[in-house]
């Protein structure tokens, strides 16, 4: 049977294509038709454009981009227990294709009745700023700098929010994002590029400096920014992936000397369930984010630019890979596409 996929065979290319793919499950495996499918833009686009420190600079082309997806069980094993035909399920690490198959304990998890598909195929994609989020650990009344407004840094002033932390304070190039971000509930949006900004982040924070701060543009000169903003024996969560290591950082007068704690949150390294020492599971974070999202604390709806087919892959990736003002979210709608799996 037929199934579509998109891959990246060489540096700023992507493609669209189908073939012939086995189907066979095995009794403990479910095959889910992909509804939706949110593109990362960090992680992709690092891919795509061959940086350092990326999959692609290990593994080389071809590479397979897209972890966040919805669907929809279609097929099932004879052993399978958990689920059944129809049921709706988001999956973790399937990339950009029109099916994919799981086992079901692994990396798939049921969406609750009142869930838009759209909305849930950004669950995955929220796991990384919750994670982000819960080590910081943050108290009630601490500010929170949230450095970068993509769409985990949009997700992170949220939840940074429901955490109990205040003032939010945002900051990104765009005005269009930082808009998006104080309508989200941010309480101040900055521009980072302004010369005042570091004064203007203390200046909010009483004179001292957010206590807590996520970093979530992966750029070193944000990172540096972060830590002379950070107030002393405050705490820097460091989300977005450095690539590119070009500036060199003073970390006698920036780390050192400041207290500060610089904390991972690569998913990679997610811990296990711990709560009392902020480890979650990727399972535990989906239902923390269904539990938001229906209860209309956490918005992803607005987070989305635009709904595209995966048959345009290549102009896709072109527009939020070569302009100067890419689209924020861009989501993949598979419905339309490879609907004959045979039961």
């Amino acid at each position: 049977m037929n199934r579509s996929i998109i891959y990246f065979p060489e540096k700023e290319k992507a493609v669209f294509e189908t073939a012939e793919a086995d189907a066979t499950l095995a009794p403990n495996q479910v095959l889910v038709k992909i509804d939706y499918d949110l593109i990362s833009a960090g992680t992709e686009l690092a891919n795509y454009h061959d940086l350092p420190n990326t999959e692609v600079s290990i593994r080389k082309f071809p590479h397979y981009p897209g972890y966040t997806t919805s669907g929809h069980i279609v097929k099932i094993g004879d052993a399978v227990k958990k689920y059944k035909i129809g049921d709706r399920v988001v999956c973790a690490w399937g990339g950009h294709r029109s099916w994919v198959i799981r086992e079901e304990n692994d990396r798939i998890y049921p969406v609750p009745e009142g869930i838009d598909q759209k909305d849930a195929a950004a669950a995955h994609l929220a796991s990384f700023p919750m994670l982000a989020i819960r080590k910081l650990q943050i108290q009630m009344g601490e500010a929170c700098l949230i450095a970068g407004q993509g769409l985990l840094g949009l997700i992170a002033g949220q939840l940074a929010r429901i955490a109990g932390a205040y003032p939010v304070i945002v900051s990104d190039c765009s005005p269009e994002r930082r808009e998006l971000a104080l309508q989200l509930g941010a309480d101040y949006a900055l521009d980072p590029m302004a010369p005042d900004y570091v004064e203007k982040v203390i200046q909010l924070t009483d004179g001292r400096g957010p206590e807590t701060v996520v970093e979530v543009t992966g750029n070193i000169q944000a990172r540096q920014q972060v830590l002379e903003c950070v107030a002393k024996n405050g705490r820097v969560v460091l989300l977005g992936c450095t690539r590119i290591s070009d500036q060199p950082i003073n970390v006698y007068k920036y780390i050192h000397c400041k207290g500060v704690y610089l904390i991972g949150a690569h998913t990679s390294n997610r811990p296990a369930h711990d709560p009392a020492h902020w480890g979650a599971s990727e399972a535990d974070d989906y239902k923390s984010f269904f539990k938001y999202l229906k209860s209309g604390r956490l918005k992803v709806s607005s987070l989305i630019s635009e709904v595209a087919s995966p048959r345009e892959a290549d102009a896709i990736y072109q527009k939020i890979g070569m302009s100067a003002n890419p689209p924020l979210g861009i989501l993949l709608n598979w419905t339309d596409i490879d609907n004959d799996i045979p039961r």
